[in-house]
């Protein structure tokens, strides 16, 4: 209806100024199309997201992309423009200041003493998919802010809390108790369409007692740092020497290694020349005792065969002697015993005695 009655408006400026009607009519029209454009488009700046409602159907589109965007006119359509930016919420000071900055944060830790923040901050934004979600639940502009000081003060409170005043001096503690309240506020906050992307907090302020203990516990971790370096240095240098005993130990074994390998293969020639030596003479000690022991059977052999012979005629002789008459045997006997007196003591008459008694007369037998 603004651009009608605008339209009109400039008619009537042209009919004063004599223009034609006819023509009027056209330029009148002209300026309706020309006003009911820009009126239908609405601009989207970066880091923006526009929220255009069908009042007809009732349906709603979310158009994150930046530029102009379609808005029939007459009512049909509405455009809600929603800054989806990141923003900073803060809590520091003694009050309550405006929705991005409430009163510091103060928790108190799992073992029942008490420590605050200067200054934490939240880094949070609204999610641009989900703009018509933060529309409806928070309102036009930036009502979306005062969902963030209610859940962020208590859900850090809690999350911190946990913690003890030792646990929350370590960093490591520190930073996963950040990211459990991140992952809790993201986890009420999305459902309005609202995201926390980050969580920055100070190092704890504790009582000016608790402070003065935390200073002598870190001067005291500090020398330990120092003592647990000297230890790592002295063990290291411990590590390097035994490394050079080590190293000249075995220069040393290798060095005698060498020289008893050397030594063993020397003897070990010798050895084997010895036994090539001794296996030498052996063969020739062994060639000279057969033939030695081969001469000496056949001179045993040869002697035997003269003594088989001498007894051999012995005994012949025996037996030739044995079967001879008395008065041969009683020859013979005169002819050895020649020179010999023989005393005869007859025991009995007999012609045939059994036994002659000799007696050594002269000292010859």
């Amino acid at each position: 209806m603004a651009e009608i009655s605008g339209a009109k408006r400039i008619l009537s400026f042209l009919t004063r100024a004599g223009a034609e009607p006819s023509r009027l009519w056209l330029v009148a029209a002209a300026l309706v199309l020309v006003i009911a454009s820009f009126r239908s488009c609405a601009s989207v700046d970066a880091g923006q997201v526009a929220v255009r409602i069908n009042n007809i159907t009732g349906s709603t589109e979310v158009i994150t992309q930046p530029g102009l965007i379609l808005k029939l006119p007459f009512g049909i359509h509405n455009v809600y423009l929603l800054d989806a930016s990141p923003q900073t919420f803060h809590l520091r000071g003694a009050a309550n200041k405006s929705a991005l900055e409430g009163r510091e944060l103060s928790v108190r830790a799992s073992d029942g003493s008490s420590f605050a923040f200067n200054d934490t901050t939240l880094l949070f934004r609204a999610i641009p998919a989900r703009a018509d979600t933060t529309l409806r639940d928070a309102g036009l502009g930036h009502a979306y802010y005062t969902w963030m000081l209610p859940y962020a003060r208590s859900i850090l409170r809690d999350e911190f809390g946990r913690e003890s005043t030792i646990s929350v001096s370590n960093p490591t503690s520190f930073a996963q108790a950040e990211e459990r309240a991140r992952k809790r506020l993201n986890l009420v906050l999305n459902m309005h369409g609202i995201e926390v992307t980050s969580i920055v907090t100070p190092r704890p302020r504790f009582s000016k007692e608790y402070e003065d203990l935390i200073e002598s516990r870190n001067q005291t971790e500090n020398q330990l740092a120092v003592i647990d370096s000297e230890l790592s240095r002295a063990a290291t240098e411990r590590d390097r020497k035994l490394a050079e005993v080590e190293r000249d130990q075995n220069k040393v074994i290798q060095t005698k290694r060498a020289e008893l390998e050397a030594q063993l293969a020397t003897a070990v020639t010798e050895q084997t020349q010895t036994h090539r030596i001794v296996d030498t003479y052996k063969i020739e000690k062994l060639a000279i005792g057969q033939a030695a022991r081969s001469a000496s059977k056949s001179t045993a052999d040869q002697l035997k065969g003269q003594l088989d012979a001498q007894f051999q005629s012995k005994k012949a002789e025996i037996d030739a002697f044995r079967n001879q008459p008395v008065e041969r045997v009683m020859e013979r006997l005169g002819e050895r015993l020649k020179g010999v007196t023989i005393e005869i003591t007859p025991i009995r008459s007999d012609g045939a005695p059994q036994r002659i008694q000799l007696e050594n007369v002269g000292g010859r037998p």
